[in-house]
């Protein structure tokens, strides 16, 4: 059977979103298969060392190993099939060459497809490891199973499961302007979109809401939805979205917000062009907003 493409045609193309392999999450539980897959000479497999992953000098791509280059001991994580070929990680104290390792942050905007999808998936469950030894509720050390994708208590049995921390993203437009607003850690000239986290018993459009008049003073409504993009950095979920401004003076809260703007479309490509407006990477779902909205690409990015 072959599975459907991801996103649909015709859907919203947002980089990291695109179904890059099966996560076959049957197998998870099939410790015979998944003993045998390991060890077979065309299975691929890419050790983590916490946070890094062995990539090529360029940052393109992941450099893939077989189970008879890697340590026997590590935590095994099943990542999927793409095109036949079964895809694992291990998880190791430290780097096992002395070629190329970097965070995914560092090589987000340059790994190619499908490397790209399979290292978000791998480095997501890594930190999640990493952050997740013991039980929340009695202290009991945490045992990984299900292929690295369920953690269980070894005392009170109770099951934990990898963490996405949701945040919205949303373009606010005011007929034919825009919203960017500049955090003060950036440089001068660097805008993106609006962004923040969803708080508890939240809804995504009442966060949109909250988030654009917290760090803008704008009033907004007509929250509509966009699109997503996992983000594990560490472990966020990026929900995108429109809105329409019902108020238009802009009061930055001068902590998350430096800075903000309304643009109209030939301001922002003037801009863009001159260099003078620097705007998030291709990568990142932000781009993916503002590129909808303008109507095509735009010169630039970080």
């Amino acid at each position: 059977m072959t599975n459907p493409p991801f996103p649909a045609p015709g859907s919203t193309d947002i980089a990291l979103s695109v179904r890059t392999h099966d996560r076959v999450g049957e197998r998870r539980v099939d410790e015979a298969w998944l003993a045998q897959t390991w060890v077979a000479p065309g299975t691929r497999i890419v050790p983590i060392a916490v946070t890094r992953v062995p990539v090529t000098d360029d940052g393109s791509s992941v450099r893939w190993h077989t189970a008879e280059q890697l340590p026997t001991d590590g935590l095994r994580i099943l990542l999927g099939e793409r095109d036949g070929v079964v895809h694992f990680a291990l998880v190791v104290d430290e780097p096992l060459d002395a070629g190329r390792w970097t965070t995914l942050r560092e090589v987000v905007q340059t790994l190619t497809e499908p490397d790209a999808g399979f290292t978000v998936h791998a480095v997501a469950l890594a930190e999640w490891h990493a952050s997740h030894g013991f039980c929340p509720r009695c202290g009991g050390r945490l045992r990984s199973t299900l292929a690295g994708h369920v953690l269980v208590c070894e005392q009170c049995r109770r099951q934990q499961f990898p963490r996405s921390d949701p945040a919205v993203i949303m373009m606010v437009v005011d007929g034919d302007r825009a919203l960017l607003g500049r955090q003060a850690a950036w440089p001068e000239g660097r805008y993106s979109t609006l962004a923040g986290f969803v708080d508890p018993g939240e809804s995504l459009e009442e966060a949109v809401v909250r988030e654009v008049a917290e760090e803008t003073g704008i009033r907004c409504t007509d929250v509509t939805y966009f699109g997503n993009q996992p983000w594990p950095l560490p472990q966020s979920l990026m929900v995108g979205f429109f809105a329409r401004a019902l108020s238009r003076d802009i009061t930055v809260d001068g902590v998350e917000i430096a800075d903000a703007r309304w643009f109209t479309r030939e301001e922002m490509k003037a801009e863009a062009q001159a260099g003078t407006l620097r705007l998030p990477g291709g990568i990142s779902i932000s781009r993916s907003l503002i590129e909808a909205w303008y109507g095509g690409p735009l010169p630039g990015s970080w």
